[in-house]
């Protein structure tokens, strides 16, 4: 190990130099600098506070603006004794290490090798992260030709009903004729999606009031205040093993039934919304709300066939592996699912979703995926019209 020791204190140079260490000594800046344009590479540098013309922080400041790129070694300086701003404004400059004489070698060697060791470290860490890949989506030219090419033909000839829409809105009820909410697509990337309104103005402050008619929600939950902890309650171990609180008793099985309930009903859907006004009903049960999405198809944000984009309370917990896989593919207007879900007798559970959503992710890698894509959307035209509103 080659140290480039800063400085005249022979006593500590001597005790330096042993059988694994080489030292080499210059006792100005301007040395040091020649030393280093020459070529000189040393393992790590100790350099005195004070030096002639200069003292320890200032070299630092300069050989890191000069060599710092190319020489990531350890630095450390020895001197009297440090106050702590002193040594807190050497840190903050990247300074490795300070020591205060009378210096014990074995110490300060140690120090080294733990600094070699570290750097060793940051320096492969930092070199594998270069080399990842990050997965990301981009729409291929020929889907986002066909996704262009379909919207401007829908919204030519829905025109007439887009009108009607807008005035059957305008009529009925306050507010804006469009919806517009933040939603994530693809990447992880958030846009404003649109709608034409469907509900009233304060449908969105109304949403937890009527979290007992969300459809995804558990059937049935825990209700801990009907588990009262009494004297009389007789705890059978053999059974299961149970969780005690201060005034509440569950059994272990049951509170991770409810936990994976409440996992359940991430995705909120209403099976009677009360929030919904006559005409979105109607617009609603034919699709027509969907129609403003053609113009999210001609900005880029989505694609004509895809995943839903979720509102952003939904995709903030779909992150780990199992769940992020959907936003690997477009968002679309349609999908897997929606097709698979129309004219259900049952209502689709989240997993379900989440296999379709994940499936069609891996679909949109294939190089058949524009032909299952106009699949899907021969399956969505007789679907709009059945029975259950999705």
């Amino acid at each position: 190990m080659q140290i480039l020791y800063i400085g005249n204190d022979h006593q500590l140079i001597e005790t330096l130099i042993s059988s694994e260490t080489e030292v080499v000594l210059l006792k100005t800046p301007m040395q040091a600098e020649k030393w280093f344009d020459k070529g000189g590479k040393p393992d790590a540098i100790i350099c005195e506070f004070e030096i002639p013309g200069s003292n320890a922080t200032s070299f630092f400041r300069f050989f890191s603006k000069k060599y710092g790129s190319k020489h990531k070694i350890p630095f450390l300086i020895i001197g009297k004794q440090a106050n702590q701003e002193e040594i807190k404004r050497a840190l903050l400059l990247g300074i490795d290490d300070l020591f205060a004489k009378p210096v014990k070698t074995e110490r300060l060697v140690n120090r080294i090798k733990d600094l070699l060791e570290l750097k060793d470290l940051l320096r492969s860490s930092s070199d594998n992260e270069q080399k990842i890949i990050y997965k990301t989506y981009r729409i291929p030219i020929i889907k986002r030709a066909f996704d262009i090419t379909i919207a401007l033909i829908a919204l030519i000839i829905s025109s007439p009903i887009l009108l009607i829409t807008i005035l059957a809105i305008k009529l009925e009820s306050r507010g804006g004729i469009f919806y517009a909410s933040k939603r994530v697509g693809a990447d992880y990337k958030i846009f404003n999606f649109y709608k034409f309104r469907s509900m009233y103005i304060d449908a969105d402050k109304r949403l937890k009031e009527l979290a007992y008619l969300n459809q995804y929600k558990a059937d049935s939950e825990i209700n801990l205040a009907q588990e009262t902890l009494t004297d009389d309650i007789i705890l059978d171990n053999n059974t299961f093993p149970y969780l005690i609180g201060d005034e509440t008793v569950i059994t272990e099985t049951s509170y991770l039934e409810s936990k994976r309930k409440e996992q359940d009903a991430t995705f909120v859907k209403f099976g009677k919304d009360p929030r919904i006004t006559k005409v979105g009903k109607i617009i609603r049960k034919l699709s027509i709300d969907e129609l403003p999405q053609l113009f999210n198809v001609l900005k880029g944000d989505m694609s004509i066939v895809g995943n839903r984009p979720l509102p952003l309370y939904e995709a903030e917990l779909l992150t780990t592996d199992d769940w992020s896989e959907r936003f690997l593919g477009p968002a679309g207007i349609t999908g897997l699912w929606q097709v698979e879900a129309r004219g259900k007798s049952k209502k689709m559970s989240p997993e379900e979703r989440k296999q379709l959503d994940n499936k069609y992710a891996q679909i949109a890698k294939s190089p058949y995926s524009f032909f299952i894509d106009l699949w899907i959307i021969l399956r969505t035209i007789p679907a709009v019209f059945q029975k259950e509103n999705v």
